[in-house]
């Protein structure tokens, strides 16, 4: 994409310089101000068409520790060197036409079929190299090659501004050449005007028309995202800066809140392309949050293990009970404060008239080792289990029975089958009444993990 903006730019330049000699050369031949005016200009569009060359190559060079959102705003830079250029030869131009309207006789101009050649030329010309820098221009956002573009389309109506002028004077109206050169003067003021508006927003940082609203809606869009607080937009060069903060909901995970802010970054570049996006994320509490989701959230926060959360109301009193995990090699007064802090953090966020009791607990290590017991160990257990499950007909088809030694005591696996109609509540209790059974037999055993799952 940055080559075709260079190819596209040297071609204006080669263009730029045949029409400035031609018009030059004619206008000199003829006397014809109108045609010299247009010399001019096109003079002026060779010298900003370098300056578009130089600026597209700056532009294109990424961000360093100088420029740390690129180079893109040289393309501004340049295009509003271009707009002083059309002033200034706008006043040239109509200084000029106001003399010869207001002198004597005005000035013999010569309407010849070269001058009327080299023009009708020159509208074909400006013509195509205007499409052609409008396309890529629109394609890269350039901002340099929209003005070129600009230029030449202004080209082309001022040219048929002077071969209107040349004809007049062709038809016995010398004062035509004249009155021609004030219309290409007041196209050029148009044309600069124009371009200096949109080049001074994009200097000023103003956030171009309807970006921010497609990025909110883009965002708005993704599941998750609860609202959308802030949108900042700018534009440098041919890209588009996006400062964008979101809300979700404060009970999800943070896996998940990644995710959904890539998910929001592909939807704002998928809707606005060349996108430069900074987004952050900001958890919420919302209206519907459950006590117990908004327990867990205080726990997570402070990367506490907590389990077992009830939450009663009894006779119109909120009662909070936790299981609270903490590595059982502290002592109880360190437990008890890590404790007590947990409980004081869910009395700020739920209020002071509720009781919590907290049951401490120590953590299971998560880096034991441990090793398969013997064969004719895992077979006992397997036996005992099927022997307890049928005594007590609550569950059937144990199965997957596996038996790991660890410096702990041993930790017994097992699968089941159960009735599917059932309720977890009652399947929890089934397999506990199974896993308590088994530890009375097997005293030796720290934990029994039981899997119950409907019959295949």
């Amino acid at each position: 994409m940055q080559n075709e903006k260079e190819k596209v730019a040297l071609t204006s330049i080669a263009a730029s310089a045949a029409l400035t000699i031609g018009k030059g050369i004619v206008g000199l031949m003829t006397g014809s101000l109108a045609i010299l005016s247009e010399a001019a200009h096109s003079l002026l569009d060779l010298a900003a068409t370098i300056m578009t060359y130089v600026a597209v190559r700056i532009s294109g060079k990424p961000a360093d520790e100088e420029h740390h959102y690129g180079h893109g705003k040289v393309e501004s830079v340049a295009a509003l060197a271009e707009t002083a250029l059309l002033f200034l030869l706008s006043g040239f131009v109509i200084w000029e036409a106001g003399q010869r309207l207001i002198g004597a006789g005005g000035h013999a101009v010569q309407a010849t079929a070269l001058a009327f050649g080299v023009i009708a030329i020159s509208v074909v010309v400006d013509y195509f190299r205007a499409r052609a820098l409008t396309r890529v221009a629109k394609a890269t956002s350039s901002e340099a090659l929209e003005a070129d573009a600009l230029h030449f389309s202004s080209d082309m109506w001022s040219s048929m501004a002077v071969l209107v002028g040349l004809g007049g004077v062709a038809f016995g109206f010398p004062w035509a050449d004249a009155a021609a050169a004030l219309a290409v003067a007041l196209f050029v003021l148009l044309a600069g005007y124009r371009l200096g508006w949109r080049t001074i927003e994009t200097l000023t940082d103003t956030a171009p028309e309807g970006a921010a609203q497609k990025v909110a809606a883009a965002a708005g869009r993704v599941p998750g995202i609860v609202s959308i607080d802030r949108v900042r937009a700018r534009t440098a060069g041919g890209i588009l800066f996006v400062e964008l903060a979101a809300s979700v909901s404060r009970t999800l995970p943070l896996d998940r809140v990644a995710a959904i802010k890539q998910q929001m970054e592909t939807a704002i570049r998928d809707a606005v392309p060349h996108a430069e996006i900074t987004a952050t994320i900001e958890p919420r509490a919302l209206d519907d949050e459950s006590v117990l989701e908004r327990v867990m959230v205080i726990a997570r926060n402070r990367a506490l293990a907590v389990h077992h959360v009830t939450v009663h109301s009894v006779s119109g009193q909120l009662v909070v009970s936790i299981d609270l995990e903490v590595d059982g090699r502290l002592s109880l007064q360190a437990a008890h404060s890590i404790a007590s802090d947990l409980e004081a953090a869910i009395m700020d966020e739920l209020g002071t008239g509720i009781e919590i009791d907290t049951h401490i607990e120590p953590l299971e290590p998560s880096d034991a080792t441990g090793r398969d017991a013997p064969v004719e160990r895992v077979e006992a257990i397997r036996s005992e289990l099927q022997s307890i499950a049928a005594r007590l007909a609550t569950l059937i088809n144990v199965h997957d029975v596996r038996v790991r030694e660890t410096d702990g005591g041993e930790i017994v696996n097992f699968h089941c089958h159960s009735d599917p109609a059932l309720t977890v509540s009652d399947v929890h209790d089934r397999v506990d009444e199974v896993e308590r059974a088994l530890r009375r037999r097997f005293p030796e055993i720290k934990r029994v993990v039981g899997h119950a799952e409907p019959p295949a």
